[in-house]
């Protein structure tokens, strides 16, 4: 059986298709693909770590900037503080005048002096401790420089009157406010 010249030419121009014995692809081509996809795995676990390392060193320069602010706080309260006991001590004389003036002119123009005092004093990081009659005492900021009695239990330990002002820098109290605290005693029985 002779092939014809068409069909020897159409089969010369057909790639030969791969048999079961030969593969699709040849051995260096695989060893080079496997060569990539292991490439491409070691390339994706070193992105992965320097991702951990960006996220710690971000983690660490917060942390470091956050220390660096509140130092920074520290350090200017610190530096201030004698600037704010010194106003703090202004203020009480300032008030102790207004309250002793013999004047309606004079008040005003000591409580304009005690208004500009008290926002300096705020301004430098420090407030004003001022109770009022019926709060509850507090240790942490006042003091009780007096006691009276009360026979009502609702308003034991609460703010009789307040002697003076007390400062606070920083959170923690430079002088306590002074304050009558009130104290339940209960009445005593008729017998």
């Amino acid at each position: 059986m002779t092939e014809s010249a068409a069909q020897r030419s159409d089969a010369s121009a057909r790639p030969e298709a791969p048999s079961a014995e030969q593969p699709l692809v040849s051995d260096d081509s695989a060893h080079t693909i496997a060569h990539l996809v292991e490439s491409q795995a070691r390339l994706g676990e070193r992105i992965e770590d320097l991702g951990r390392v960006i996220a710690r060193q971000a983690a660490t320069i917060e942390r470091l900037a956050d220390d660096a602010k509140a130092r920074a706080e520290r350090d200017r309260t610190g530096a201030d503080l004698p600037l704010i006991v010194e106003l703090f001590a202004l203020h009480g004389d300032t008030t102790a005048c207004a309250t002793t003036a013999e004047s309606a002119r004079e008040r005003d123009a000591f409580a304009a002096i005690i208004t500009r005092i008290e926002r300096l004093i705020v301004g430098r990081g420090g407030s004003l401790v001022t109770p009022h009659a019926d709060d509850a005492f507090d240790a942490l900021t006042m003091e009780a420089a007096d006691t009276t009695k009360t026979d009502d239990p609702e308003l034991d330990r609460t703010v009789d009157s307040v002697l003076r002002t007390g400062l606070i820098v920083a959170g923690r109290s430079i002088r306590p406010a002074g304050v009558v605290v009130r104290r339940y005693q209960a009445p005593a029985s008729g017998a």
